[in-house]
């Protein structure tokens, strides 16, 4: 098992898609947390590292968010809300505002309540103003090559001069194999959440924080993963390979 290290040496297990498609669906329709929750948790932590990032002064930073239709995106679009309340300088692009999912829909209307700017997937592709953009597009459920509005986003954040983060996998990804298909956001961060996926090791010029979502270890027992809690002090945690380097 591919094991990743927390600054103070706790051992962290890298899994699969599949290993975490059978945690999510453990803690959806058993034990919980629901989905819901997660996603809000999620977009959380996801606000509180672009703070930690940006430094101070944050809010007079301009951040763009790319955000999906599905589970993802719902963290993204909760991240932009909670930047907006406040007092962030944040744009939100989505891919495709009509498909979005159920969760991520409730997502998007409370962020519509706020102060934080909405603009159009076509649109943002001639902005080069941001000094950071978040690829909030995929996360670990890619299937196949990245193509459309999703590409071009991908493309354009990649050709701009602005730092950036992945939420959970840098979308076009493969989140189990690390393969790339195509056109793939090139993240300076990843926040990766509930633990970090094994593609993650090919890329290893993006430093790798690990998001705690809610779920408790008796899920992950549940799914035959026995570790210790990394989140000692708190929700965030950067995680390392080599552990006598950092320990």
């Amino acid at each position: 098992m591919e094991i990743y290290f927390t600054e103070s040496g706790i051992k962290v297990p890298a899994i699969t898609a599949e290993k975490m498609r059978e945690i999510d669906d453990i803690a959806i329709n058993r034990l919980g947390p629901n989905i819901y929750q997660m996603m809000e948790n999620a977009g959380r932590n996801l606000a509180d590292f672009v703070k930690f990032t940006l430094g101070r002064n944050w809010q007079d930073i301009p951040v763009l968010i790319m955000a999906g239709k599905g589970g993802n995106g719902g963290g993204g679009i909760c991240a932009a809300r909670h930047l907006a309340n406040h007092g962030g300088d944040i744009s939100l692009c989505l891919s495709d505002e009509h498909s979005l999912s159920e969760p991520s829909a409730l997502q998007y209307m409370v962020y519509r309540t706020t102060q934080g700017k909405i603009v159009k997937g076509l649109d943002v592709l001639h902005d080069t103003h941001y000094k950071l953009i978040i690829d909030a597009l995929i996360g670990y459920s890619l299937n196949k090559p990245v193509t459309g509005i999703i590409k071009k986003l991908i493309d354009y954040g990649n050709s701009s001069t602005a730092e950036t983060i992945s939420l959970d996998v840098p979308s076009g990804v493969n989140a189990s194999s690390g393969d790339k298909s195509g056109s793939y956001f090139k993240a300076d961060k990843v926040l990766t959440l509930a633990l970090p996926k094994t593609g993650l090791s090919v890329r290893d010029s993006s430093e790798i924080f690990l998001a705690d979502i809610g779920i408790p270890l008796s899920v992950y027992r549940e799914a035959g993963l026995v570790f210790t809690a990394p989140f000692e002090d708190s929700y965030i945690q950067k995680l390392f390979k080599d552990r006598e380097k950092y320990i």
